[in-house]
């Protein structure tokens, strides 16, 4: 038995070996046949290979993919351990992955048709290898494996796919780059050069570059930073130099440059590489539900309680930094919904959700809210069904998720960051920043967060010595809460303050109306004027077509003839800036009996200035003259000049009528918005009953295809194990031809009812056989030999399986030894006699010779 320490080693051995997992599906064989065979038999690696397989039939991968390489292939079992230059294969109606260094193997919990093996090896290798693991895409069709490279980039491993021009079926290896998680793209053969050049690279370094001083080694990463700085206005220099190095030689090595100072000459003169090198800082690797123990724990304890501490009319404020794609922003937003559901109504709480990273290309991708069916492997159904809504090839998120979520580009170094936040979630980016910049981050997050906030890390973070300003809620899970007394406890916390934004505003002077005067034709027409433009305010009466049938004084400040053909009607004359709030007051005074009242509305007036002006709307049912008609009075409101105080109250005032005038105008607005709302919803309801049954008959329809595909893919894989194996045994029944007629031995095989199976063409001459007989009676047949007992003889040895011989004189004079013997197949099945004819006349002459010479 080995002891504790001797099994610690050999995990340890196993868990340094550089494992490349291969995924492939229909029309793989071909492709893992090319990129096995160039492979060399002690490349030190092992090679695990997952193909989709037929669960109810026998595999015949091993056997076939053990004629391309000298390496040797064995089907995975149970807790087999993984050894270096091996090849691995997985066995039918199983997933494997790799746990410890060694294999595990389990019963797929999908049905047949929704199973996605190659995902599961490589997040299993991703987890066991970290930066170490490899993996590789080969023909197939679906999107099997995507997943699983996203896992493998994650963790900065390097990940490989068939040039889809190469592959028998493109549907894998287009949905890998699509996903932008192919590092290396190239036809299978090239593909192995390409990954023993990285692992030489990583495992032995440059001699010449370890012998440099530490100045002059770092100086390139230094020069490839201030490159990267100039092109995109971004500073790289507080990633950690692991982290960059290591996404530096990834890209080094698909260009194949041998150092650092050499790429650092090629980028200088190549804006794409810069740009594609940029991408691959950024390492833009996220997904729906990422562990999902954090996300069930923030539904189920976390923002229930921090719904618990706030008022439904103060909205929760979130930020997710570094949000990549928005896979993380959008399933924030379905748990809140969730916890909020549980709670209440999921209407009363609302969440703000600022989701910000530094790619433009990936917040576009957020914006759009489109992602790859592949999604289901990590959303549950029933959340695909109440936050997305699937189209012919790909989920799209819904509008009510959408709307929470707003996404801007952001470098959380730089830029001014978001503020009064109850949840922050930084997941998995600390990780490739250097301890500095973690400590710039931490305070940062702390000043944002309010009172009881959250701060959510990945699974490899922490918040290291600044533990006084967070405190663990759940240490494994990497949730912590703000502590607020950080002032107290740590004099020496501080913080730099963003520079303030001003937005400089322009206040308009209002100056009082100067009315004109007119001379007076007489003292009546003198007083009724100064009455009616002093004392009596404009005014107009409307029919219920809303034309204008009267006018008292002066209206031409609020009415004026619209331009073409003369037109009465008080909609077309009123100003633009009255027509909003006037229109709606017509549409409201039809149902009170009291006038409306309206303060404090804006008109302007020629000369850029403007005038204040109360409204009343009043329509009359008595007297009958009046009767369903209405009368809209307007009266200045004049400023009060005198005095500064006086003045600023004035032009307080009158900012204040604005705004109340504003703001009823877009009370009108949302008012007609909400109508226009009601109609669009009970339209969309509508449409939405319809598209509810096309989508379970679509679902119906999709699930059938997938099935169908899956099937089609398996019947693909035996069909080319099946040719394979044909192949095969046609070249070795030719070469079994060839052997039998090169002997000189007829050779005669008849099956359990003695009818001619094959023969030699030395046998065709001895018993008259021709291709026609084949299937015909051995009774039925003629031959040159004197042996009347030769069908009963074959039909005894048949029967009792021991075989017969004798020697038997032909008709042209020739002896032949004949032996009748049993037909045993390789599974230990009698099933026909095989009759043998050796020529021995030359024995019988010289033993007929030696016979009478001893008569003699």
């Amino acid at each position: 038995m080995d002891s504790p320490a001797a099994a610690d080693g050999a995990a340890e051995a196993a868990a340094s070996i550089r494992i490349v997992g291969i995924g492939a599906s229909a029309g793989g064989l071909v492709a893992l046949e090319q990129f096995l065979a160039p492979i060399p038999r002690n490349s030190g690696m092992a090679y695990i290979v997952v193909q989709h397989l037929d669960p109810t039939q026998r595999a015949l991968l091993p056997e076939l993919l053990q004629r391309a390489t000298k390496m040797p292939v064995h089907e995975a079992q149970q807790d087999m351990r993984v050894e270096r230059n091996c090849v691995y294969v997985i066995p039918p109606n199983a997933e494997l992955s790799v746990v410890d260094g060694t294999l595990h193997l389990a019963r797929p919990s999908e049905p047949r048709g929704m199973r996605l093996p190659i995902n599961v090896l490589f997040s299993s290798l991703a987890k066991a290898q970290g930066e170490d693991a490899i993996a590789v895409v080969l023909s197939g069709m679906g999107t099997d494996g995507t997943l699983g490279l996203q896992a493998i980039k994650a963790v900065a491993g390097l990940t490989l796919v068939q040039a889809p021009d190469s592959a028998q079926f493109d549907s894998m290896p287009r949905s890998a780059i699509a996903a932008n998680c192919a590092d290396i793209v190239a036809p299978p053969g090239e593909l192995p050069a390409h990954i023993l050049a990285s692992v030489a690279k990583v495992s032995g370094p440059d001699t010449t570059e370890e012998q440099k001083p530490a100045e002059a080694a770092a100086a390139p990463l230094e020069r490839v930073v201030n490159l990267l700085q100039t092109h995109t206005g971004h500073d790289f220099s507080l990633y950690k130099n692991s982290t960059l190095h290591r996404r530096i030689e990834r890209r080094m090595t698909i260009h194949k440059i041998a150092s650092m100072a050499l790429y650092a000459e090629f980028i200088e003169h190549n804006a794409q590489e810069l740009d594609l090198l940029f991408n691959e800082l950024l390492i833009g690797v996220t997904s729906f539900f990422r562990d999902p123990k954090v996300w069930e724990y923030l539904a189920q304890v976390a923002i229930p309680d921090l719904l618990a501490r706030r008022e439904p009319k103060h909205p929760l404020r979130a930020w997710v930094v570094g949000c990549s794609t928005g896979e993380e922003a959008y399933s924030l937003a379905m748990v809140f919904r969730e916890a909020a559901r549980r709670v209440t109504s999921a209407d009363e709480f609302r969440l703000q959700i600022f989701a910000s990273d530094l790619s433009q290309d990936a917040i576009a991708t957020a914006r759009r809210g489109s992602y790859p069916l592949s999604i289901d492997a990590n959303v549950s159904a029933d959340r695909l069904a109440r936050y997305f809504v699937r189209h012919e090839n790909h989920y799209q998120i819904d509008a009510r998720i959408r709307d929470m979520v707003l996404f801007a580009k952001h470098d959380v170094m730089l830029d001014p960051p978001f503020t009064k936040l109850d949840l922050i979630a930084c997941r998995n980016l600390l990780i490739y920043f250097d301890p500095r910049l973690q400590r710039r981050l931490l305070p940062l997050f702390h000043y944002c967060l309010r009172p009881g906030g959250l701060l959510q890390l990945g699974s490899a973070e922490t918040v290291g010595q600044l533990d006084y300003l967070f405190v663990p809620v759940v240490s494994r899970l990497r949730l912590y809460l703000r502590q607020d007394d950080v002032s107290v406890r740590d004099p020496h916390f501080t913080l730099n303050a963003f520079p303030q934004i001003y937005r400089p505003t322009k206040e308009h002077h209002v100056s009082p109306p100067s009315p004109p005067s007119h001379p007076p034709d007489s003292l009546q027409a003198a007083a009724d004027e100064v009455l009616l433009q002093v004392y009596a305010p404009a005014a107009v009466v409307l029919n219920r077509d809303a034309d204008i049938v009267y006018i008292s004084g002066r209206t031409g400040k609020y009415l004026e003839p619209a331009a073409g053909k003369a037109n009465w009607n008080f909609y077309s004359m009123v100003r633009d800036s009255l027509r909003v709030p006037l229109t709606d007051a017509l549409k409201r005074v039809s149902a009170r009996i009291e006038p409306l009242h309206l303060h404090g509305l804006r008109v302007e007036l020629p000369g850029d200035t403007q005038q204040s002006v109360d409204v009343t709307v009043h329509a009359f049912r008595e007297p009958a003259a009046l009767r369903d008609m209405t009368m809209v009075v307007f009266r200045d409101v004049a400023a009060i000049p005198t005095g500064r105080g006086k003045a600023k109250g004035a032009r307080d005032a009158a900012h204040e009528a604005e705004v109340q005038q504003l703001r009823h105008e877009i009370e009108i607005l949302n008012d007609q918005a909400r109508a226009s709302g009601e109609e669009l919803q009970s339209a969309n309801e509508e449409l939405q009953s319809t598209n509810e049954e096309l989508q379970s008959t679509n679902e119906e329809l999709t699930t059938s295809k997938e099935e169908m595909q899956s099937m089609n893919e398996e019947l693909q894989t035996i069909n080319v194990e099946l040719q394979t194996k044909l192949d095969d045994l046609s070249l070795a029944q030719s070469d079994m031809q060839n052997v039998l007629n090169s002997i000189e031995i007829a050779i005669l095989f008849l099956d359990q009812n003695l009818h001619v199976r094959r023969y030699t063409d030395r046998a065709a001459k001895i018993i008259n056989l021709r291709e026609s007989d084949v299937g015909r009676p051995l009774s039925d047949l003629t031959t040159t030999l004197q042996y009347a007992g030769l069908h009963e003889d074959a039909l005894e040895t048949l029967r009792t399986l021991v075989f017969t011989e004798k020697e038997v004189l032909a008709d042209d004079g020739r002896w032949f030894a004949v032996r009748i013997m049993p037909y045993r197949r390789l599974d230990n099945v009698i099933d026909g006699v095989v009759i043998t004819l050796v020529d021995i006349t030359a024995t019988k002459k010289l033993e007929s010779t030696l016979r009478q010479e001893a008569g003699h």
